[in-house]
């Protein structure tokens, strides 16, 4: 049974929202995919799922709370303490088991309210190993970078380009937090915050919310002319330990690329897949994920990113829509966004950053510092 994603609803995203609760950001978003599938939540959707993290909306039982909003009230409703791409493949296999038909899937960032959000973070990390050397958390990120930059022989002026294109790109994006025009030397030239990574090497946080309305073939043939189909969905975990990870191979990556290529039938993905949206809440990430997928060879991202490969022009559009660098970190709702901008893509409704002859597409998400989990979705038009 193939599932088509229906309908795609996105609040703007922005660094700060507080003209809206939580509650507000959500509804936006689920009224806009619900107009764009054609259903009525109260009669047409079987299953809701939202993605969340009670340390992160800052009360416990969160799921309690999210009915209303999108119309699920007295209705199945369950949470993935994870990333949204995790509840698209959470969605996906509960329509392929034939008991559901159309379902929905809800991730959202309130960063803005959170008093403690580095605390938070750093809640996450090892309590005897980790947590009490008292370092900021992102020191991992930069431990991270180091070991990519080192492993692949990446120059650093390469994560330099990376923040320059996607914050290039978000200026076509109506919905990014974060666009703007920056020159190379800006970026290199930025206050060093954890070596390699400078502050421009970081995506700054924001509000926002992302929807999806996932179907059946035969709803989303019945109720959408132009369903995206999900080919392929993949996930995965290296070990929570930071002792014991990959640190420059990605590893979470290239397990969850595989499970997805497996089943979507892509053996060659650098030549079967037409644009991707990947992580990149650090810019050495982009680069990362990029090998770990299969869409450069190790150490070739790099140099591929300063050719203007990755450009929307370029011979493999990344990131077209700003990524998080562009649009800003939105959390659990990150890998929910990177799916809905590849989707947008392959129906041909991005707007002013749409890229032509778009057939299949890539979304691949990580769970953020200091986690090493992650998930892929390959997405298509078309038979």
């Amino acid at each position: 049974m193939r599932v088509g994603i229906i309908g795609i609803g996105m609040t703007a995203f922005r660094p700060a929202t507080p003209e809206y609760n939580w509650k507000e950001l959500m509804f936006e978003a689920a009224s806009r995919a619900y107009a764009d599938a054609g259903v009525d939540p109260r009669s047409d959707v079987d299953s809701f799922l939202t993605c969340a993290e009670d340390y992160y909306e800052g009360f416990g039982i969160f799921d309690e709370f999210v009915p209303d909003q999108l119309g699920a009230a007295l209705r199945p409703t369950c949470t993935v303490s994870g990333d949204g791409l995790q509840g698209l493949a959470n969605a996906f296999m509960q329509i392929e088991t034939g008991l559901v038909d159309v379902a929905v899937v809800e991730a959202h960032s309130k960063a803005s309210d959170i008093v403690t959000l580095e605390g938070v973070i750093e809640h996450a990390l090892d309590p005897v190993w980790n947590k009490p050397l008292g370092a900021h958390p992102f020191v991992i990120a930069g431990l991270e970078a180091d070991a990519y930059l080192r492993a692949t022989k990446t120059p650093r002026k390469a994560l330099a380009a990376v923040v320059q294109k996607n914050r290039r790109n978000a200026l076509k994006n109506p919905l990014a937090a974060y666009a703007a025009k920056l020159e190379m030397d800006e970026v290199l030239s930025s206050e060093e915050r954890f070596a390699p990574l400078r502050s421009l090497d970081i995506a700054n946080p924001a509000d926002g919310c992302v929807v999806l309305v996932l179907g059946s073939e035969t709803a989303a043939t019945k109720l959408h002319a132009n369903p995206v189909w999900i080919r392929g969905v993949g996930w995965a975990s290296d070990s929570p330990s930071l002792e014991t990870r990959d640190w420059a191979g990605g590893e979470y990556a290239r397990l969850a690329a595989a499970m997805a290529y497996r089943l979507a039938k892509i053996r060659r993905p650098s030549t079967e897949i037409d644009l991707a949206e990947v992580d990149d809440r650090f810019s050495f990430k982009e680069l990362l994920h990029l090998e770990a997928i299969g869409l450069a060879k190790k150490g070739e991202a790099g140099k591929r990113a300063l050719r203007g490969d990755y450009g929307a022009d370029g011979s493999l559009p990344v990131n077209v829509s700003g990524g998080s660098l562009g649009c800003g970190n939105v959390f659990e709702a990150t890998g929910l966004h990177r799916a809905a901008e590849v989707a947008l893509q392959l129906r041909g409704d991005a707007g002013i950053h749409q890229v032509d002859g778009v057939q299949v597409g890539v979304a691949q998400s990580w769970r953020f510092v200091p986690s090493a989990t992650g998930a892929v979705a390959v997405l298509g038009v078309g038979r």
